[in-house]
């Protein structure tokens, strides 16, 4: 099966409600080509060096948005371009990016990542210290960045009861935030989980935000 027919075969079986993110991490410009020449125009990268030499060679159209862990120190290399961010999870990562952002003049908007994970190894804030963000005075001035959402993943586990059971606690803390009157710069409308081997699950549980790779481009 080529890239084209894979994202077909994935895009016909989404519900309207729920965004595509080709994740094309470590895959060559000449694969996220065949893809963009298939539609596609929303990519998610892991490495923001890698996502910027990506961003210079390819069309202008396409949403980037970085995906894997950020540090702090190179988001000034994807502030320029960067669509969207989904794994902030701290303040100070926060500050850096609405601090780059306002050297470039825009606003960028974010997904907040909380841990809902039994595994220690992912990142992620727990509910108190998401509450603990949204109702600081320090993130209510921040003018160049918009919480659009929150991100989770779940344990890589066979379990898929498991899974559902983390994807449904992260829907409810979703709901609850969407539900309150939040500032300016915090208006919660994308719940970004669920990946390859797990978005249906995912969907089935509220994600209207996936992030697929292998079963697009092919395995790493």
């Amino acid at each position: 099966m080529s890239i084209a027919d894979n994202l077909h075969n994935i895009k016909s079986s989404l519900p309207e409600n729920v965004t595509l993110v080709a994740v094309s991490k470590t895959k060559p410009v000449a694969d996220l080509m065949e893809a963009y020449n298939a539609g596609q125009r929303i990519f998610g990268e892991n490495k923001i060096q890698e996502m910027t030499e990506k961003w210079e060679q390819m069309p202008k159209d396409i949403e980037w948005h970085m995906i894997g862990h950020v540090q702090t120190n190179k988001v000034k290399y994807m502030a320029p371009f960067v669509s969207l961010v989904h794994g902030v999870d701290s303040v100070k990562l926060l500050k850096e990016i609405n601090k780059q952002a306002k050297k470039n003049q825009r606003v960028i908007n974010c997904l907040l990542q909380m841990h809902i994970a039994e595994e220690e190894t992912k990142f992620g804030m727990d509910e108190q210290e998401l509450d603990e963000l949204l109702n600081s005075g320090e993130f209510k001035q921040m003018e160049n960045v918009k919480v659009t959402g929150l991100m989770g993943m779940a344990t890589f586990t066979d379990n898929q009861e498991q899974v559902k059971k983390e994807f449904t606690h992260l829907k409810n803390i979703f709901d609850k935030y969407a539900a309150k009157p939040l500032t300016v710069n915090c208006q919660l409308s994308t719940l970004s989980m669920g990946m390859s081997g797990d978005y249906t699950t995912a969907i089935a549980c509220g994600s209207t935000m996936v992030r697929i790779g292998s079963s697009i481009f092919g395995s790493r």
